[in-house]
């Protein structure tokens, strides 16, 4: 791919992004960061949180995954999908009931205003310990795929991303990271697409013989029920019930999203719907990671160049 393609797609890209929160600001008031009135469509909010779970982070390390662990990360998945039934079950009700725009102000109400105070402080420490390991990673990714060979410092690619992503949310707040968010889901998936297409036809592959492939590959491995195994299917399935619970059910930056629905009705739909959306997609990276780990373990097939 050419520099000069490269340069575009990212600068149209960050100007779409722009250009999203600039619609999106328009009669901008308080209440309207905070909570985007409560308006949101559920389905955009789900569909746009496929982008939050899902990031750089996820593309780059759980193909890897599959050749330390085979496919047993999936269970792990599973156990996701029914923490985010027990948040639509159990939280939300909570949340909405007190029609709260932080979640940490029901620890005031319940346990005092010490507990907030110290929900809020591990919650803005680790949003920021978790961002940066995530933005150092996308830039380390666009350094050494293209700003290096331009001659820009790795400083100067941090500085211009997040100079990017503070002007197209500066001003919307939620609003604006509801609509981003689908935004960078529907390039997200994009993407998956694109590199199962380019895998496939590196490999010689068509769809059925990409199929049967990782059906025929050890790593396409799911269960395991050895109980002193690390891997092991209880224990990974119950640890996926409460890292959801506990990461996503009270963290204000997923849960804040979901309280921007219309009703409570709206952001169960929502919630039950994102949780077979979020399979579906670990499904898809882990097909990707299975195959081409396969193919380069065993050398049983030709990469054509």
């Amino acid at each position: 791919m050419s520099t000069s393609l490269v340069l575009t797609v990212l600068l149209a890209y960050f100007l779409l992004l722009i250009l999203v929160g600039f619609v999106t600001t328009r009669k901008v008031n308080s209440e309207m960061f905070f909570t985007a009135n409560r308006n949101s469509p559920w389905y955009l909010v789900a569909f746009g949180m496929i982008g939050t779970t899902l990031s750089g982070v996820t593309f780059i390390s759980i193909p890897g995954e599959v050749g330390n662990t085979h496919w047993t990360y999936l269970t792990l998945v599973f156990g996701n999908c029914v923490g985010y039934i027990v948040i639509a079950l159990v939280l939300l009700p909570l949340f909405y009931r007190q029609n709260l725009v932080s979640i940490y102000s029901w620890l005031g109400t319940r346990f005092g205003e010490k507990a907030r105070l110290t929900g809020s402080f591990f919650f803005i420490v680790s949003q920021l310990v978790g961002a940066s390991f995530r933005l150092f990673l996308v830039v380390g990714v666009l350094q050494l795929a293209f700003f290096d060979a331009i001659g820009v410092p790795f400083w100067l690619t941090v500085f211009i991303t997040i100079a990017f992503v503070w002007i197209y949310t500066v001003r919307g707040g939620i609003k604006t990271i509801v609509w981003t968010d689908t935004l960078q889901t529907v390039f997200i998936l994009i993407s998956v697409g694109l590199t199962i297409v380019v895998v496939n036809k590196a490999l010689d592959f068509n769809f059925s013989s990409a199929i049967a492939a990782i059906k025929e590959s050890p790593l396409s491995r799911v269960f395991d029920f050895d109980w002193r195994s690390g891997q092991n299917t209880v224990k990974q399935f119950l640890a996926g019930v409460a890292i959801t619970v506990c990461l996503n059910g009270l963290d204000q930056n997923m849960m804040q999203k979901n309280l921007t629905c219309r009703s409570l009705r709206d952001c169960k739909t929502n919630m039950f719907s994102f949780s077979f959306f979020i399979l579906g997609d670990e499904r898809v990276v882990f097909d990707a990671g299975s195959l081409a780990l396969h193919i380069c373990r065993k050398g049983r097939y030709r990469v054509t160049r």
